[in-house]
């Protein structure tokens, strides 16, 4: 990364993107190694789910209508039990594909921003050196991980129950109606913001000595003034997984399932879904760890290279993060 920190503040969208694009280009061979290791499988297990879980429900769907249909007959009790056993299959498969997914998005990001790093740094970072960090890195993701998970699951409680609780109380109103729209509004704006914090706070517990609530905690300061940056970026990250799924959905799992036929055509599909999937997950990532840098450098947060360098360095095999006094408060002048 030739650019200076200064100068990260003034990027705006498209040179997040252009600046992201450039450091994947530069360090294409590693981020090659590391999209063949981690990123392929994650975008193998996201798009077998799709297919599987269409599978699955396929078959569910048309038991449980059979079952409607068998009510009073011997074929009851038998459809109950095969819809009992698909149900169970079903959410053992829903599972185990949360906790591959999970896994390897965790240890995805920790590869990527760690790269980037080191790119930051003008480090030089061998692939062994990159598989060496991520397991100590991924632990640090992990509580970050379950804090947001904690904070997701509250916020979400909380607001299903006070969406109940208009419907209860104001009934099909107007006023009703209309509250519960301006609820539900700020239900998915308050989603969209925890989201963001969340992929931010990822790259913090990577490079700095926080993690958990304290990466959370310093995510949503950082984040202060480069907000609608950060959510533009968000929107169009999410409306690009969002064209790939429906393509894949509709040009492979779906045509496959009504006629199963046109098998050529659907693996080439398949192929190239996944392939832009695969580079949408790399992007995504190293995208986190520019907006990173770039709050940092609004917030005139200079990080100091050579205390990063050392810090991110691997000695005896043993990963040490980088310390709050290093990354932050050391304020330059613009």
């Amino acid at each position: 990364m030739d650019r200076e920190q200064e100068e990260m503040q003034f990027l705006g969208l498209f040179g997040v993107f252009r600046e992201s694009f450039n450091i994947i280009r530069s360090w294409r061979r590693i981020f090659m190694q590391i999209s063949l290791t981690l990123i392929l499988p994650l975008s193998f297990v996201f798009l077998l789910h799709i297919d599987v879980s269409e599978v699955l429900l396929s078959k569910i769907i048309y038991n449980e209508e059979a079952l409607d249909r068998s009510v009073g007959t011997p074929r009851y009790q038998r459809l109950s039990d095969v819809l009992s056993r698909e149900w169970t299959l079903f959410f053992l498969f829903k599972a185990a594909y949360i906790t591959f997914f999970l896994v390897l998005s965790l240890l995805s990001t920790a590869a990527v921003v760690y790269t980037i790093a080191c790119a930051y740094t003008a480090r030089d970072v061998t692939f062994r050196k990159v598989l060496s960090v991520v397991p100590r890195v991924w632990k640090r993701l992990f509580i970050t991980f379950l804090c947001i998970f904690v904070a997701v699951f509250l916020y979400n409680t909380l607001a299903i129950s006070l969406m109940i609780a208009v419907i209860m109380v104001a009934g099909n109103s107007a006023a009703g109606s209309a509250l519960l729209i301006v609820l539900l509004a700020l239900y998915l704006a308050g989603t969209v913001y925890m989201t963001v914090v969340w992929q931010l706070a990822s790259v913090v517990s990577v490079l700095e000595e926080d993690y958990g609530v304290r990466a959370m905690t310093k995510s949503k300061d950082l984040i202060k003034g480069k907000l609608i940056l950060s959510v533009a970026v968000f929107f169009i990250l999410i409306l690009s997984l969002w064209l790939v799924q429906t393509m894949f959905e509709t040009l492979v799992v779906r045509v496959g399932g009504r006629s199963g036929g046109g098998i050529p055509a659907r693996i080439c599909y398949a192929v190239v879904c996944f392939v832009l999937l695969s580079g949408l997950f790399l992007f995504g990532l190293t995208i986190q760890t520019v907006i990173y840098l770039v709050c940092k450098s609004y917030h005139h947060e200079n990080i100091d290279k050579s205390a990063l360098s050392d810090h991110l360095d691997v000695y005896l095999g043993e990963y040490v993060p980088l310390k709050a006094k290093d990354v932050q408060l050391e304020h330059y002048q613009v």
